[in-house]
């Protein structure tokens, strides 16, 4: 009986082993599936946050212009606040265009303004239209109008928000998923357990008693998937950002810990929580039912 018993521990072992790593590789990919979400909602944050508003001034002295800007750079929405004049608006305007009309015109037409770039939360066309009316109306003797591309706002506001909605719906689909794929590969890490299980209960065991080490070892085997799992993505993010710099510039580190916190809790609470819901059923099943 010891032989068998000791047979049948030997035979349990890779169960876990393989029940580990598959909820470590399903870790993995929602991991990798929230890290591209995270990203592709700061490269579009990113360029909202690159679209430069112009508030056209009035010539003034310089105590004018310096309040106005003081005024804007106040603001929540406000970054980046400057004042641009004649000859660096002429130097700004030859760099996008790639031209040099000072050998057509003797004298530089571009007006003075002071420029600003928003926080992405206010960069769509209604806030940036409150925005625009609220400076005008603030110095109606000074500030001859406020410019910004409006029609790259509307597309840009547009396609984020498309793109968030999909991967919204791609993550809901894939957390899903994930739950019954881990669901699945613990039941059936259980499944060559349930005779033991009967057993035990046979010979006077609570159901208590019986769960609790069972439990004990989900929560274990759940905290080994997920550091697993978590330890892939972060290898995978650092390898990532060595090849493309630029993401390290757009990184939200609050975002990512918020990411690997949430693998983490799924891996222990889904695996607890099906490692019970197996036991108890077991213990509620008959013995022949158990064949």
């Amino acid at each position: 009986m010891s032989r068998e018993g000791k047979a049948s521990m030997k035979r349990s072992k890779p169960n876990y082993l393989y029940s580990i790593i598959g909820v470590a590789i399903v870790l993995l990919i929602m991991g990798v599936m929230g890290w591209f979400f995270l990203n592709i909602r700061q490269v579009g944050n990113a360029f909202k946050e690159d679209i430069r508003i112009s508030a056209y001034v009035r010539t003034m002295n310089k105590d004018s212009i310096a309040q106005i800007q003081q005024m804007i750079a106040a603001q929540p929405y406000a970054r980046n606040v400057r004042y641009v004049d004649k000859e660096s608006a002429k130097a700004i305007w030859n760099k996008e265009n790639n031209d040099d009309w000072a050998k057509v015109l003797d004298v530089n037409p571009l007006p003075e303004s002071i420029d600003f770039y928003a926080k992405a939360d206010y960069v769509n066309p209604d806030s940036l239209a409150l925005i625009a009316r609220t400076i005008t109306e603030a110095f109606p003797d000074q500030i001859t109008e406020v410019q910004y591309p409006q029609n790259l706002v509307v597309n840009l506001d547009e396609r984020v928000s498309k793109i968030g909605l999909i991967f919204l719906v791609v993550a809901i689909v894939l957390s899903l998923m994930v739950i019954i794929s881990i669901d699945n590969t613990i039941r059936l890490a259980m499944y060559s357990n349930r005779f033991l299980i009967k057993t035990m209960q046979m010979v006077g065991a609570t159901r208590g008693f019986i769960a609790k080490p069972m439990n004990i070892r989900a929560l274990i085997n759940g905290l080994i998937s997920a550091s697993i799992a978590i330890f892939l993505l972060f290898s995978l993010i650092q390898w990532a950002e060595s090849q493309v710099p630029q993401l390290k510039n757009i990184r939200d580190t609050n975002l990512t810990l918020l990411l690997f916190g949430g693998m983490l809790l799924m891996g222990i609470g889904i695996s607890v929580f099906s490692t019970h819901r197996s036991v108890i059923k077991y213990l509620k099943m008959k013995l022949d039912e158990l064949y």
